[in-house]
């Protein structure tokens, strides 16, 4: 059966969840929900609904939640808004046909695989995750919560990434590298020795710039 599902989140990113959503044919959306959005506003065909809110009176009309923003932080805020508003929803994944999941890969819930990422054997990818097409992790990798690989982003194997971390346009993480919580790996940047958490780095090889506060954006 169908499960009906709301969407947390109402801009371009939604936009590309929404078709990952629409492909996987699992769910059936019933609205957007957006504080950012006038309620009646349409997406894609989508009405939005409100705000977190609306989910305090209507939980039992709903079977599952996604949360569509590409913020790890905010992403994060809206998840834990969700738990305790509707502690009993379930968060649902969403996960395009044209992605690889290998054999022995784990996914946790609430994340987003898009057209042509590839996730290797037995590796792992953390609650409220993101890969957007062409991103591939290897096997045996240990990815955290809400992380963010962008496209064309690439890890070897046996990487570990600590939660809320962003790996930016076409990264690559060699073998067995650790990069650390709240980080940002730059736009092309090639990670060959271990990265502190809470640090900006970039560069080939990759360097620390700066160090980051928790919740600062990651673009």
């Amino acid at each position: 059966m169908v499960k009906n599902i709301i969407v947390f989140g109402a801009g371009g990113h939604a936009k590309t969840v929404i078709d990952t959503l629409e492909k996987q044919g699992l769910y059936r959306i019933a609205g957007l929900l957006d504080g950012g959005k006038p309620a009646g506003s349409v997406i894609y065909g989508y009405e939005v609904l409100g705000n977190e809110e609306w989910l305090a009176d209507r939980a039992g009309e709903i079977e599952g939640a996604i949360v569509a923003i590409g913020d790890n932080w905010r992403r994060s805020q809206v998840a834990d808004a969700i738990r305790s508003l509707a502690p009993d929803l379930p968060f649902v994944s969403a996960i395009h046909p044209a992605a690889h999941i290998a054999r022995g890969a784990r996914i946790g819930a609430g994340s987003v695989i898009m057209a042509g990422a590839v996730l290797g054997s037995d590796a792992e990818l953390g609650e409220h995750g993101i890969m957007y097409p062409g991103a591939s992790i290897d096997h045996d990798c240990r990815i955290g919560r809400f992380v963010s690989w962008a496209p064309r982003s690439v890890s070897g194997g046996n990487v570990t990434v600590g939660d809320f971390s962003a790996i930016a346009i076409g990264a690559v993480l060699i073998h067995s590298v650790t990069v650390g919580e709240h980080c940002v790996v730059g736009a092309g940047s090639t990670v060959i020795r271990s990265i502190p958490s809470n640090t900006v780095a970039f560069g080939t090889p990759a360097k620390p710039v700066r160090e980051r506060e928790h919740g600062e954006r990651y673009l």
